[in-house]
Parts: C-alpha cells; structure tokens; sequence
C-alpha cells in the first residue's frame, strides 16, 4: 500500500473511533445513574495524543549535569516536565511525565555523592505573565527513573536546591511561594532525612520567599540565601520591598546573619548569590536595586564593594539576576540576563558569549571541567565542551510554549500559533513523509505573543498578531509581510492608563466565519476592517471596567517594566457566532462579557451575574447548533484563586450556569470548546491537561489518557480532531 493510502486509511480509521466515541457516550446519557459516575473510560482509552511539534525548544530556568560523567544532563522546562540526554544534548528525553502532577520546573539539583539522587523544585521562578506555578519537590535515587513526590506542595515557586556534597538525604530548598498572594510556606527550607520531613530554617514573611542559595563547596555549613519580595496582580508586577535581602548561615542553616556592610541601602528587590569554589572567601552577588550591580565580597561575605553597575548585567532584573562562579578559576564569573555574559577580571567587566537563543536563567558548570557547560534559556537547554565556543542544538526539544491555536482549511491542513519567545509557526498537522520535520513548518509573521488568523480560503494569506497591539498580513506565496495595525502606535515603556487604546500582550484577531474579508481585532474596544487591515473602525465603546487605577506603570519602586502583559481592561476573547452573522461576543480581562446582535452599533452587558468579580474572560465559545448558546472559560489565577469556572448560556446571555463538576479544584481553565458535530460534547483545557463532558458541561471527566501533564492554553476542534495548544510541550492532536 503507498504512504499516501495508508494516510487515508489511518484517517478515515481515528475518524470513525472519534465518531463511535461520541455515538456511545450519547447513547448512555439516557442512563442518569451513568451519567452521574460519568461515561466508560474504555470506550476511549486506546486512543492516543499525537505531539506534532515543532522541535524546537521552548523556556527553561533550570539545568544540571553531572561530575565525572560528560554525556549526562537534565534539563527542567517551565512547563514541560524533567528532560535527559545521555548523549551531551544530541537527544532529549521527557524522564517526568508518568510522575509529575504539574509541569513548570524551577530548579534541579543532582547529589555530588551520589548521582542516582536528584531533587527537582516544582514551579519556575522567573515569574514572567504567563508562568505556571509547581507543587513543591520531587526525588528520584534511580537516575530519572522513577519520582516520588517529596514535600513543599504549597511552595508553588522554587527558585533553587542545595545538596550537602557528601549527604545525599541533606537537602536546602529555596522557596519563593505565591506570587499572586501571601503564604506562609515560602522562605529557606531543610531536609536531613532525604526530603522526608522538612523545617523552614530561614523566613521573612508572607510576602517574600528564597530565590537562591549558594553553598560553599569547602564548608557546606557555610550558606548564602537570597531573598526576594515580589508579587503580581492581573494588572502589574511588583519587584522589590523590604523583605529583600542577603543572608548568610555558618552553622548549615540553624542560624542566620543579614549581610549588609557594602550592600545597596534601601528598597532590594531580586538577589542571585554564588561562591568560588576556588576561593571560598570569594563570593559574588547580583542585586537588583536603584544602585545595584554586581558586588563582590573578599572576605566571606562581611564586607562587600561594588565591581560592576553595568546595566546590560541588571536590566529586567526581575528576570534574570543569575550569577556563577567559575570551577577552576577565581577570577572568572558568569551573569546571566539578555545575554550570557563572562569576567575573567573577577566581576569588573565582561564579554557576551554567543549562545543559541538570548535570555539567560540558569547554567551548570561542571566541577572537574569548566569547559564543559549546560545553560537553560528561553530556547531550551544547551551543552557546551569548549567554554561556549559551539553549543549543542535546540531543535531537539518539543517544549515550546504557545499561546493559542488555530488550524487551516487546507488538506492536510496546518496548525498555527505564536510561540513564546520565539516566532509564529504553521506547522503541517501530518506528511507523507517520515515526520514532521523543519521543513514541515515556518513563521507567519507576528510575534511570539499573539493571536494568528489564517484566511479561510486562501491559507496563504495569514493575519497574526504579537504585543504593543503589532498585527501583520502575511502571504505564504510571496513571503511578503506587512504591518497593518488597527492604532499604529508604539506603546512601550508607558502604563495602560497613557494610552489611547489599550492592547493586551496576547490581543484577540478573529476571521469572520461570514465574510473572510472582516478582520476583527480587540484592544479596550472592538476595530474591524472589511479590507484586509488597510484601514480600520472602531464598532464598539469601550468594553471594560476601564478602571484607571489598575492601569498605572507595572515593575515596582527599582525597575518599571511596561511590555504589554500587565495592560488592565482590555478586550481578552472575542467570537462572533457561525449561524447568526453579526452576532459577537467580547469578554474583558476585567469580568465583563458584552454581546452585539447587529454587528456592533448596539452593545449589551451580559455579564453573569455569579461571577466573581474582576475575573478574567479567557475565550468565548459559540455553539454550532444554537444562536444563543456560548460557553465561558474564565479564571482567577492571578488572584490566587485556581478553581475552575466555566459557565453556559442557552438564551444569548440573559442566564448563566456554572460547569465544573469533575474538574479538581486546583485546575484553572483556560479554554472550552463544543464539538461542531456533536452537541453538548465539550472539551476544556485546564492548567494540569484536558477535560471532556459528555452531557453538555453537567459532568466532567479526564481526557488526559497519554498526553503528559502541562498547562493547556488553547483548543480547536478540527473536523475529528481535537488539537491542543501547550504551554511546555508544542502542538498535540487526538
């Protein structure tokens, strides 16, 4: 049989399980009995998740090889579980998915004395917009190869881990907690007895946690701990407060001393601390604040002076603020921020060495060879032999991260979204060929943040967007990209509340299923375009709360940053209905959801009424099958709330029921999708994997079967498929 027939047939096969599944599952909603313990799992359990790709890495904060053996490395993704390569970063592995029960990994740590022992910190702690919390430590003491889950649940946020060089079962956790609210399990944490019981041995308050610790390779009773108060809310980030600081334990953590004596007075905020292995008396620290920069203590951390305020070393020092003593030299550090810097003057001036992607987090030097190196950044992880003159590549790892998805109409047809710290992507959903390779996928203008249109007719032409409200017309057969911003204007560096229209970082851009020529495009109001995006017109107020209190700069007192993810009262999902044309919805970041029967010149507040308020509208799904019907993913993370809320209307908004039954109450949803076939057959995506109701949203059960656990941003129903969008594990498809 030739490759395409054999296609063919495999289609036509998952189409008619796909199709059996909703057939039965329907049949058995006549039973109530059945329907309250939910539907047989074996009516569907043989099928499996197909992961498409792309291979090309995603973001990473933590890394770890392992002394005297050069071909072994981990790597811990910020969303897609625990990775290992035995072959120097030629080819990874996932070696967490049958364990973990979230995916962001913050730190990883490999015991000197025995590398059998490894303790991964769930939860990164490069607290970017779109980070994803953990749920404190794993151990394995096979190499990866099996985990059990070891404490710290409600650490949510690990910044580091510390193993005592010749005790495996001594372990330090540094703890960063909720970022989106107070918690008491944050601080310095330790272990004596393998991660079995655990004391917190260093605490500030509620509100600041550990960030980092550095031991001293010659005394491992001599520790550094930097603290860091930060927090976010929908609406900002806040780096830097009083409970920032330096400290420093000669006594392996019983006692603790703040270090100040040459230290920045005032306002901290982030602190990255390490010791020269080669010179204990040697340490280094990266610290944010308004005279901040890299300090260096000669004498064991007693006294400190400045040897860099170099601002390319501390910019977005929320971010970054990574520092690292070289093994064999004590002269030489490493400050990771943009870009992979190196002193060999002991701190005082530095040269960029060229790594395979920009926005450095984390880096292992080995302790034998400091030539040999692994580096986590927001590409992946690469491994280096010579001192980062080559690195190992990273198309190899499917853990990127990606905000939406849509598909095409073209046969096979095309997955498309905007990868984070990356470029878009369409990507064929299969080939004819032995995979699906990089010649099998490419950008389509955008950027890494945005919604992507692809043109229902025509997939060559494709709409995408990115933040600062950017939006592009692509067209495949020419390559030829043009910008055609709905309000042309740069917002960068200024608050919400400056601006004309507000943009959010991931703004809604939607085709409609009527016309292929309207463009619809979201920022605190609604803008359509009826040619292509040359000209453009406002056809709704403003659509939020508009509250000008939530929209001032974002960063706090020591580093603003106003990129677009923190922008208030915006416009977050918009569908206009594919049986009623000029039916739209709009559902705001701040609670709001507005519908439009006549196109957009008359609006209505619809808003259920038993939401909480300032939750954030995170997609609207229309139903196929009925005008009225709409279905609501909402959540309220960022308020530190993580229960699901979905909610229904069957009469254009006028009531609303809350669907969630099944859900656990840790996973927040961010996307609902009804099957366009199937009435009342509904898929959610959640923060830790998917979810299916059978009976229109009155139960829910896990649709996870092989699919690892990762936060699900995005869905689309695709004829008999259903695609996923993942935050750490690239495009799935069942």
């Amino acid at each position: 049989m030739s490759t395409t027939k054999r296609i063919t047939a495999l289609a036509v096969a998952v189409a008619a399980v796909l199709f059996s599944l909703s057939a039965a599952a329907f049949a058995q909603k006549k039973s109530a009995a059945t329907a309250s313990a939910g539907y047989d799992t074996s009516l569907y359990r043989a099928m499996k998740w197909r992961n498409i790709g792309p291979y090309r890495g995603g973001r990473s904060t933590a890394v770890a090889g392992v002394p005297n053996q050069p071909l072994v490395y981990y790597m811990g993704g910020t969303g897609g579980g625990v990775w290992k390569t035995e072959d120097g970063g030629i080819n990874w592995r996932p070696i967490s998915d049958a364990y973990f029960k979230t995916g962001s990994v913050g730190a990883i740590a490999v015991a000197p004395s025995d590398p059998n022992v490894i303790y991964i910190g769930m939860g990164e702690a490069c607290v970017r917009g779109n980070f994803s919390h953990g749920d404190g430590v794993y151990k394995s003491t096979d190499a990866g190869k099996t985990w059990k889950h070891a404490g710290l649940s409600d650490s949510r946020q690990i910044g580091k881990i510390r193993i005592h060089p010749q005790n495996p079962d001594l372990v330090y956790v540094a703890a960063l907690g909720h970022i989106f609210g107070p918690n008491t399990e944050r601080g310095v944490f330790r272990s004596k007895d393998g991660g079995k019981n655990w004391e917190k041995i260093l605490y500030k308050d509620d509100k600041t946690g550990a960030v980092d610790i550095a031991m001293d390779p010659s005394n491992s009773r001599i520790l550094f701990a930097g603290f860091w108060q930060v927090s976010r809310t929908p609406y900002g980030m806040y780096s830097g407060g009083p409970g920032s600081g330096l400290y420093k334990s000669t006594d392996g953590g019983d006692t603790w001393a703040e270090l100040k004596d040459g230290l920045p007075k005032g306002i901290k905020g982030k602190i990255g601390v390490t010791v020269s292995p080669v010179n204990p008396n040697r340490v280094w620290a990266n610290i944010e604040a308004e005279d901040g920069g890299v300090f260096r203590s000669d004498d064991g951390g007693n006294k400190w002076r400045r040897v860099s305020e170099d601002r390319n070393l501390r910019q977005r020092a929320w971010y970054y603020t990574h520092i690292y003593a070289d093994t064999k030299d004590p002269e030489t550090v490493y400050v990771l921020n943009v870009q992979f810097n190196k002193s060999i003057d002991g701190g005082k001036t530095y040269e960029t060495i060229r790594v395979p992607h920009g926005d450095t987090h984390d880096l292992w030097i080995a302790p034998e060879d400091n030539m040999r190196m692994i580096n986590a950044n927001d590409g992946g992880a690469c491994v280096t032999f010579n001192g980062g003159k080559s690195w190992s590549t990273l198309d190899n790892q499917p853990t990127a991260q990606f905000y939406h998805v849509i598909t095409d109409n073209q046969f096979p047809y095309y997955v498309y979204g905007a990868q984070q710290d990356n470029s878009t992507a369409a990507i064929a959903s299969r080939t004819n060929g032995f995979g699906i390779t990089v010649r099998d996928w490419y950008a389509v203008g955008g950027g890494e943040s945005g919604y992507i249109a692809p043109h229902p007719v025509d997939p060559n032409i494709v709409y995408a967007g990115s933040y600062g409200g950017y939006l592009t017309r692509y067209d495949h057969r020419t390559q030829e990209e043009r910008n055609i911003m709905a309000w042309p204007e740069n917002p960068m560096g200024a608050g919400a509340a400056d601006l004309a229209y507000r943009f959010q970082w991931t703004f809604p851009i939607v085709i409609s299923p009527h016309d292929p020529n309207t463009i619809y495009a979201a920022g605190n109001v609604l803008f359509k375009s009826t040619n292509e995006g040359q000209t453009w017109e406002p056809i709704s107020p403003d659509l939020t709360r508009n509250d000008k209190s939530k929209q001032a700069a974002s960063g706090g007192d020591i580093t603003k940053d106003n990129t677009s993810v923190e922008y208030y009262c915006t416009i977050f999902a918009v569908a206009e209905s594919p049986l009623q044309k000029g039916l739209i919805w709009a559902g705001s970041d701040d609670g709001l959801v507005h519908v439009t029967s006549d196109g957009g010149k008359n609006w209505q507040n619809i808003t259920p009424k038993n939401i909480p308020e300032w939750s954030l509208i995170s997609n609207i799904d229309l139903s196929a099958h009925d005008a009225g019907t709409a279905y609501l993913a909402v959540n309220r993370y960022k308020h530190d709330d993580f229960k699901p809320y979905i909610y229904k209307t069957s009469d254009y908004g006028k009531t609303w029921t809350l669907l969630n039954k099944g859900i656990p109450e840790g996973a927040f949803v961010r996307a609902v999708r009804e099957d366009p076939q199937r009435k009342g057959l509904l898929y959610a995506g959640t923060e830790t994997g998917v979810y299916a109701s059978f009976d229109d949203g009155a139960n829910w059960q896990n649709l996870q079967l092989n699919l690892p656990v990762v936060p699900i941003t995005d869905m689309v129903v695709k004829e008999n498929d259903l695609v996923v969008a993942t935050q750490g594990r690239s495009f799935w498809i069942l």
